[in-house]
């Protein structure tokens, strides 16, 4: 097994580099995908209470669980920002912590519903919330309909789902030929779309 982690890593995992075993070969480079151009940081989108004002605002909206809340944002955005899970949940669990939200039950899946306490204090900010949804909504209108970044995310998601896969140590031929059969299967589902 060969590994190369090339560029600046800055916390994030590898920005670029790839794995080889048998026949099988994976060569990534996702600092343009990572917002990392020219070697520097992308400044955050949100501070820590931006973001839980926003959170906040879209589960007043609609009961949502943390993968809606993402998913709605990449979108609002154009794909030009998704608040990452390692940053959403954390937060929700601050938000119920606080009283302003609370965990309900649909299914299997836990959704949260804010609360009379978490409404009360949007309305007591509700400029700052109707500025934060202005900034979302503007940069998506600034990166136009047809937009690759949820594609360029996706594809480092699988890269990077692929070698941490593999740097557990027990991977087999078998192991390689169910993830060459995955990507094989995705690869006809966009061919027919």
């Amino acid at each position: 097994m060969f590994f190369y982690y090339g560029g600046r890593n800055h916390g994030c995992g590898p920005r670029m580099g790839s794995w080889k075993r048998g026949p099988f070969e994976f060569h990534w480079d996702m600092g343009e995908a990572a917002g990392q151009r020219g070697g520097g940081r992308r400044r955050r989108m949100f501070d820590g209470d931006e973001l839980r004002l926003l959170l906040l605002k879209l589960i007043a909206d609609q009961p949502r669980h943390g993968y809606d809340l993402i998913r709605d944002i990449e979108e609002r955005t154009g794909g030009a920002y998704a608040p990452s899970a390692g940053v959403v949940y954390p937060t929700l669990t601050m938000l119920d912590e606080m009283g302003q939200i609370e965990a309900v039950s649909e299914g299997s899946r836990r959704q949260y519903a804010a609360t009379d306490a978490g409404r009360a204090h949007l309305a007591e900010r509700e400029r700052e919330v109707a500025d934060l949804i202005a900034r979302l909504d503007a940069l998506g209108e600034e990166r136009g309909r047809v937009d690759r970044a949820p594609v360029k995310r996706a594809m480092a998601n699988l890269f990077t789902a692929i070698s941490h896969r593999a740097m557990r140590g027990d991977i087999t031929d078998e192991t390689l030929h169910g993830f060459a059969d995955i990507i094989d299967e995705a690869a006809r589902k966009i061919e027919r779309l």
